[in-house]
């Protein structure tokens, strides 16, 4: 059996974690390494796992790893992915893909040029709503689109994510990304005219905004608006939310993310906590990239997708910056 040699390109994003414990278990992978500027923060998994450290990522690109998936500063991805693509690796980057279109053009350009894949860490598709209701909306249940209302509110995650030098900026961009693509992905549409505010809110001192609204039109009329925020306390039992309402001529259809969930009280921690029962977002995600790989099929989730997600985040803080809506440009 084949199998893909995959190493791991910062471990600054906490999902790095559960994307190494996905790919950790299957027969048809063979992690080669994670290249992090802190071993003590990987140490526990170098061990778990019997991985080679690389303190320099550049020595990862110069082993035989077919592939990397990339964790780091969002403001990082746009270097590490066209290097990646320059070494001749397939590459999964966290989202958002980057911080500027053009950034994210030349990241596309580098791996169609190298001629490697380059996927986008959109899990959310994965979650079992989603799939259901993508699938029930294809088969005409609720007729077309007309509108959607989406949500994907979460705590304030802290550390680099607040430092506008490394995030490129605040709630609008860390959770506008993955339910427009979701809108994007439902629709099979691409937004033209954006409309957002965003403020901080929730928490004082911050040098990034904390929460937002963003409203789209799409290139076929449907609308769209997503409330992106950090609204949820620390004592929240869960990180967040993802929910969206699909208004269609003959019906509508209610979707909530981690509505499979088990509430969990313990001393120990001193608050609830949702314990989720669904499957794993995250290792579905990782086996359809390494599934398409193994194949030599596209990968599900492009850079193209990475891209339509980020630059609608983008052209919000645009908005907020004008007060007025933002017409998308295309290039």
């Amino acid at each position: 059996m084949k199998r893909l040699k995959i190493g791991f390109i910062s471990f600054a994003h906490g999902h790095a974690f559960s994307y190494l414990n996905a790919l950790a278990v299957m027969p048809e992978v063979e992690i080669v390494g994670i290249a992090h500027d802190d071993k003590t923060l990987v140490e526990e998994a170098l061990r778990r796992y019997d991985v080679p450290f690389y303190a320099d990522y550049k020595q990862l690109l110069a082993s035989d790893a077919d592939a990397v998936v990339i964790c780091s500063e969002n403001a990082h991805h746009a270097r590490l992915t066209i290097e990646a693509a320059q070494a001749g690796k397939h590459v999964l980057c966290e989202k958002p893909l980057g911080l500027s279109v053009a950034d994210m053009q030349a990241m596309i350009a580098a791996c169609h040029s190298s001629g490697v894949q380059l996927m986008t860490a959109f899990p959310c598709r994965y979650i079992t709503p989603v799939v259901r209701a993508k699938e029930a909306v294809e088969r005409g249940e609720i007729g077309e689109i007309l509108a959607i209302k989406g949500t994907n509110r979460g705590t304030m995650p802290g550390g680099w994510f607040i430092d506008p030098a490394l995030s490129g900026g605040g709630a609008l961009l860390d959770h506008t990304v993955h339910v427009m693509d979701l809108m994007n992905w439902f629709t099979g549409a691409r937004v033209t005219d954006v409309y957002a505010y965003a403020a901080t809110r929730f928490h004082e001192q911050l040098a990034v905004d904390d929460t937002g609204m963003i409203h789209v039109t799409y290139d076929n009329g449907v609308f769209g608006v997503l409330d992106t925020s950090w609204s949820r306390p620390k004592a929240f039992p869960t990180w967040g939310d993802v929910t969206m309402e699909i208004i269609g001529t003959e019906g509508a259809i209610s979707i909530d993310s981690f509505a499979q969930m088990n509430e969990l009280y313990t001393n120990e921690l001193g608050k609830g906590v949702w314990s989720t029962w669904g499957d794993s977002m995250d290792v579905h995600m990782m086996y359809a990239f390494v599934q398409a790989l193994l194949e030599n099929r596209p990968v599900p989730i492009t850079g193209e997708d990475g891209l339509r997600s980020a630059e609608v985040a983008l052209a919000g803080y645009e908005s907020v910056k004008l007060g007025q809506p933002v017409r998308l440009k295309r290039g």
